[in-house]
């Protein structure tokens, strides 16, 4: 029977083996695999945090660009309106001024008309002058101041009444 014989030593040194390994496991590993598992909880929420932050980061990118597109489409249509403005403006400064230009120039034909129909009779009246003096010396007689002022006002009257009928 010696074949069955068991050292006491080798069955307290496995029981010393268990007892050790289930006081570090509930005093060690135990604990330490509850720390890494908080610790690994934290670290996933600090991701899902850090993932949620990034997308509303994203979100706020999006919506930054769509004010930031909105602002430069309102800018273009501000500049296009001053464009119009600016250009009704110009038609109009311009369509006023070919108005005062066309205005100008009826005005003066006016004092040219005036100022021709004023030589007109200026002329008139030396040739009328001229004309009472020239018959005058025809008709040898004295030139009286009253025999002028007569032929001189029925030169006019003659002269005048040629003129009107031929200007109308």
């Amino acid at each position: 029977m010696q074949l069955l014989r068991i050292d006491w030593n080798v069955i307290f040194t496995i029981i010393n083996l268990i007892v050790l390994y289930l006081a570090l496991r509930h005093f060690l590993i135990g604990p330490v695999t509850k720390v890494m598992e908080q610790r690994k909880a934290m670290i996933d929420g600090q991701f899902a945090d850090a993932k949620k932050t990034q997308d509303q980061a994203a979100d706020l990118k999006k919506e930054y660009e769509k004010k930031l597109e909105k602002a430069h489409e309102e800018s273009a249509e501000i500049l296009e309106k001053a464009r119009k403005s600016a250009q009704a403006e110009y038609d109009s400064k311009v369509n006023a001024a070919d108005e005062e230009a066309g205005r100008i120039i009826k005005d003066a034909h006016k004092a040219v008309e005036l100022e021709r129909d004023k030589t007109v009779q200026e002329l008139q009246s030396e040739i009328a002058v001229l004309a009472v003096a020239a018959a005058g010396k025809v008709l040898g007689e004295a030139s009286t101041k009253e025999n002028n002022q007569l032929l001189y006002n029925e030169f006019l009257a003659k002269a005048g009444g040629v003129n009107d009928t031929g200007s109308k």
